[in-house]
């Protein structure tokens, strides 16, 4: 399944992650990685960096989401939706597509100006 997408620069924010082949509506895109958590707690202590590549598990345990499900770029008009720890298409995404989500909608506990260029854009996500 990894070997179905590749990181590269991105329009959106930094780098992101693209599709080396076609994905159908309701395929799993990406099962992320859960080998790495920590005590919400902990979050306060991490660097601001990283603290942007978290993802609450429940109310005690936070997901420290690693590549290539890290370079997921937020977009108002994405094509993947969390669903069950994983990124499933809810469009079809073809070859060259960068994969997106929407941070808002995902449950990620981020606050950030978007970039995502949509034309249904919201400017802010989060609180």
């Amino acid at each position: 399944m990894k070997s179905d997408v590749e990181v590269r620069e991105s329009a959106i924010q930094g780098r992101g992650l693209y599709a080396l082949r076609e994905f159908e509506i309701g395929e799993v895109v990406l099962k992320w990685d859960l080998s790495h958590t920590v005590p919400t707690h902990e979050i306060e202590s991490m660097p601001l960096e990283e603290r942007r590549y978290t993802h609450p598990l429940d109310k005690n345990q936070i997901l420290i989401v690693q590549a290539p499900e890290r370079f997921v770029n937020h977009s108002c008009d994405n094509n993947t939706e969390v669903r069950d720890l994983c990124d499933v298409a809810i469009k079809p995404i073809m070859v060259g597509d960068e994969i997106t989500s929407d941070y808002g909608l995902d449950g990620a506990v981020v606050s950030f100006e978007c970039s995502c260029g949509s034309a249904n854009c919201r400017g802010k996500i989060g609180a």
